[in-house]
């Protein structure tokens, strides 16, 4: 009895001399920045976005992580600032930055991003959620700068690689006015070379009028063509995309950014334990999930998940445990989830979408890579300038 009376002891003194780790606790403040300039009246009756759009699945992130931090006694806390302009982001950012706050989740246009990442370099760790630009992960590259949100190489790369398993390789595409519409297209048109897809015609939307009306009269002679498989659409904002499908000329499919779409979240996708995310979710915001929400949740948990590993809240510490083989993202995609050492880019499979259900998720099966076929969406190694993490 003495004898294990003496063990039980030194068990307790052991655990004595370690509790003070996780005892005395630890605060960790997340910072989330959101701005997204005015896109001005679109011409359709497309659904707009919500406006908490990432600051609601940034918010589940915080939960899920203090869910998990309670049992090591972290307590996680997020800062927000839904700004109104850019220079109105830049202060939050400087505001944030003065309180010590290390760690940025960002839903801000590419440039802003760009500027962003100049003003918190050796400062912070930043996880981009909303920016798509390829530029970013091309030959912009910041060793701070994580991308959670998809670029549009990996979106379009999902896209080509289902119209070649169907065989539908000519493609009639059709390119709106917008920046963001013209890097869309410019994406699928590698995308498009990449996986054997050939565009045999493509135009651009040069109207201005409301189709509401004209859709039926205007589209099938703007898309007469002798024939295609498919029609690709790269209308980001929603202007004519929406009422292109069941109006072509000929009886064809719909892709793109409308009808059937690739897109980083969506409420339709279920499997994997995804309906528990989608629940709770929906008793959180009131709403579904969509890409921007699960980019924004995505960094936060990438947080979580490293500081409960390594049970520090040291940016480098963790920016080292994200690109080591330790790191796996739990992100209901079928797939534990990591992040590209070249570029900061997380990898993920891309599901492909209508309104009311899910056709398919790529990457499909046969396109082969010697690392992880999640690196046949978007810019491999080889293709890419950067080098983040050598």
């Amino acid at each position: 009895m003495r004898i294990e009376s003496k063990s039980l002891m030194a068990t307790l003194f052991a655990w004595w001399l370690s509790a003070p780790l996780t005892a005395m606790g630890m605060d960790i403040r997340i910072g989330y920045i959101q701005w997204v300039p005015d896109q001005g009246p679109v011409l359709s009756n497309v659904i707009p976005e919500p406006e908490d759009a990432g600051l609601r699945g940034a918010e589940l992130a915080i939960e899920d992580n203090n869910t998990t931090g309670s049992f090591l006694d972290h307590h996680y806390i997020l800062e927000t600032q839904m700004a109104q302009s850019e220079s109105q982001a830049q202060e939050a950012l400087e505001r944030m930055l003065d309180e010590n706050i290390s760690l940025f989740v960002l839903r801000v246009p590419a440039s802003t991003l760009n500027a962003m990442a100049d003003e918190t370099e050796g400062k912070a760790l930043i996880f981009n959620a909303g920016a798509k630009e390829d530029e970013l992960r091309l030959r912009e590259c910041r060793p701070h700068v994580m991308h959670t949100q998809p670029s549009y190489a990996m979106l379009t790369d999902g896209l080509a690689q289902w119209l070649n398993l169907r065989r539908w390789k000519n493609v009639f595409m059709i390119t709106g006015p917008t920046d963001s519409d013209r890097a869309w297209a410019k994406a699928f048109r590698r995308s498009a070379t990449r996986f054997g897809v050939n565009i045999v015609v493509e135009k651009p939307w040069t109207f201005d009028s409301d189709l509401r009306r004209t859709a039926s009269r205007e589209l099938p002679l703007f898309t007469q063509a002798k024939d295609y498989d498919a029609v690709v659409v790269a209308d980001v904002r929603g202007d004519f995309g929406e009422y292109v499908p069941f109006n072509t000329w000929l009886p064809r499919p719909v892709v793109g950014t409308q009808g059937m779409s690739p897109v980083a979240w969506h409420r339709v996708v279920e499997s994997w334990g995804a309906v528990q995310l989608q629940n709770r979710f929906r008793e959180l915001a009131g709403r579904d999930m969509n890409g921007e929400d699960y980019a924004a949740w995505a960094g936060i948990r990438s947080v979580g998940t490293a500081v409960t590993q390594i049970n520090d809240a040291d940016i480098e510490r963790i920016r080292d445990f994200l690109f080591s083989d330790d790191f796996q993202l739990a992100a209901f995609k079928g797939r534990k989830l990591s992040y590209r050492p070249w570029s900061g880019q997380l990898r993920q499979p891309i599901p492909l979408v209508h309104p009311r259900g899910l056709t398919f998720t790529a990457p499909v099966e046969g396109f082969l890579h010697p690392v992880t076929d999640l690196d046949s969406l978007g810019f491999d190694e080889a293709e890419s300038d950067c080098r983040i993490n050598p």
